[in-house]
This record gives C-alpha cells, structure tokens and sequence, in this order.
C-alpha cells in the first residue's frame, strides 16, 4: 500500500466552513489517523468531559465517545473503553458536545455519528443504530427527520 496521501483542495464560496471528504476503499488505520490529526487541529473549540469511572474522574475526549444515554436517573457516557458516570444533565452535556459529530436520537441519547458502524432505516420509519462495538440503539419517531437531515449533509 502507498503511504502517500494524495491531497486536492477545492476553492468553492459555496462553502462558509471548510469541509474535509475522505475517499478510500476501506477504514483503515492510515485513514484513522487522518481523521484524528484533523480533529486534533479543529477540537479546540470543544471541552473534553470530566466523567467517574472505576479509577475516579477520568478526562475523556470527545472523540472516544460512543453515546451520551440516561439510564434511571443517571447520565451514562459510554467509550470502547467502559461506561462512566457524568454529573451534568444530558442536555447540559449536549451543549459542551461538537454539534457537527454528535446527534440527540431521542429525549435520553445523543450518539457520535463517528461511531456508528450503520443506520438501518426501515419502512415503517424508524432507525436502528448499529455502533462499531455492537452496540445497538433505536432513535425515537421524533428525531428522525433530524437525524436524515444530518446524514444528508
């Protein structure tokens, strides 16, 4: 495999933000890589978390996170690494998180669109979310016309 990365940038006023597409047969980690160098230069604007986990209060990044769920009256952040407690609302979390990687699917989850491995939008119009760990969730009725409309963009 070519180590070499080849690079176009396009002008297009049409464009108020810059964009970045990666095109490629397959995830790699090469591509991994990539996709971590970019946002290591454009997360700055966005906190990491403070959560409890089983070691105490760990920092997590937000490109660790797989979903941000309420489970009683707790809010549960989930990574490959575990689940950890977090003391902010969901909503109070949503507001620190990266609007452009994350998506609320119902009142009690918001997800890393990142991590999800597939959408499995059915007929009867509702979505299945499969995340890259095996990690199933369900968005609710709701949220779907959001949801598509992040996909779209």
């Amino acid at each position: 495999m070519n180590n070499m990365v080849d690079i176009e940038v396009v002008i297009d006023e049409n464009f108020d933000e810059p964009k970045v597409t990666i095109l490629t047969k397959e995830k790699t980690k090469q591509v991994e890589n990539i996709v971590y160098a970019i946002e290591n230069v454009t997360e700055n604007d966005f906190p990491i978390i403070p959560a409890t986990g089983d070691e105490g209060i760990e920092f997590i990044s937000q490109r660790d996170i797989v979903r941000v769920f309420t489970e009683g009256r707790k809010v549960q952040l989930q990574t490959a690494e575990g689940i950890y407690t977090v003391r902010k609302t969901l909503t109070g979390i949503e507001d620190d998180l990266n609007p452009s990687r994350f998506i609320r699917i119902s009142q009690s989850e918001i997800i890393n669109i990142y991590k999800v491995k597939r959408f499995d939008i059915n007929i009867a119009g509702t979505i299945g979310v499969e995340f890259e760990d095996g990690t199933k969730s369900w968005a609710s009725r709701s949220c779907v016309k959001a949801i598509k409309q992040k996909l779209q963009k």
